[in-house]
């Protein structure tokens, strides 16, 4: 795979973009090999959290325009119904949306356009103090279509929602931190440090809960108050198994 590098260490996949000539635009053959990827990774025992980022100075700049338009003005409402499994970002944005290890974003540079929805596709955002963010579809005459108004909607509320897509303007890292975009910003150099920590940190806990807990989420997600009470209780309580883990994890807090 030249488009996207993919290695597994110690429990962790490391996912990169590697179009930086191209800021790391996704097309059809870096979308099909990030679709490769995630099958992989959800299917992969060995390893338990992802780490997302992009080679060069951008994370991803969106969708590669030049093949996308061309792609998608010749096309009818069956083309789009179709299409509907396979978002961008190999389908982490709709598609394989659903998968329940975590995925965290290390946000080294620009993430505008597909690439600000594929960040916010995933569980946790850490920034670079270089990253740059926007809704730069509507500067092309377009607007987010593969999730990126849901997420942006559910992760900083309509007032910020309307604001970045309407507008088209850049945040920078310090504002995405205001705006709940992302939930820590470090220095460029300590990104994958920074990014890495994290990881050890979800790994440490139990990979039941984990995965349990990431799915229990986004099942809660619009549900009435009600609703999701009982589906926490539900996914919660089920989520313990024999207790052999807990009991486990239990006594060794114990003996420390």
């Amino acid at each position: 795979m030249s488009n996207v590098l993919y290695e597994k260490r110690d429990g962790v996949a490391y996912v990169t973009l590697n179009r930086p000539e191209a800021m790391n635009a996704i097309d059809e053959a870096t979308n099909a090999e990030l679709e490769k990827v995630w099958r992989d990774f959800a299917a992969d025992d060995a390893v338990d959290v992802a780490i997302l980022t992009g080679s060069g100075r951008a994370f991803c700049a969106g969708a590669d325009l030049k093949t996308f338009i061309p792609k998608w003005e010749e096309a009818n409402m069956l083309d789009v119904r179709k299409n509907f499994p396979h978002g961008l970002g190999g389908g982490l944005t709709r598609g394989q949306h659903r998968l329940y290890k975590p995925i965290i974003a290390a946000i080294n540079g620009y993430a505008v356009g597909a690439g600000l929805e594929i960040a916010l596709a995933c569980d946790i955002r850490i920034a670079s103090e270089k990253a740059k963010f926007g809704v730069f579809e509507v500067r092309y005459g377009l607007h987010q279509g593969d999730g990126g108004l849901v997420r942006l909607v559910a992760v900083a509320g309509i007032g910020v929602a309307l604001d970045l897509t309407l507008t088209g303007r850049e945040v920078s890292a310090q504002e995405a931190l205001a705006l709940r975009l992302v939930t820590r910003i470090v220095p460029s150099e300590e990104l994958m440090q920074a990014a890495e920590e994290t990881a050890h940190m979800i790994r440490c806990n139990s990979r039941n809960a984990v995965r349990s807990a990431k799915e229990t989420i986004l099942e809660l997600i619009g549900r009435p108050l009600d609703d999701g009470l009982r589906l926490e209780a539900l996914y919660g309580y089920s989520s313990l198994g024999d207790f052999a883990d807990a009991r486990a994890r239990l006594a060794q807090f114990g003996k420390k």
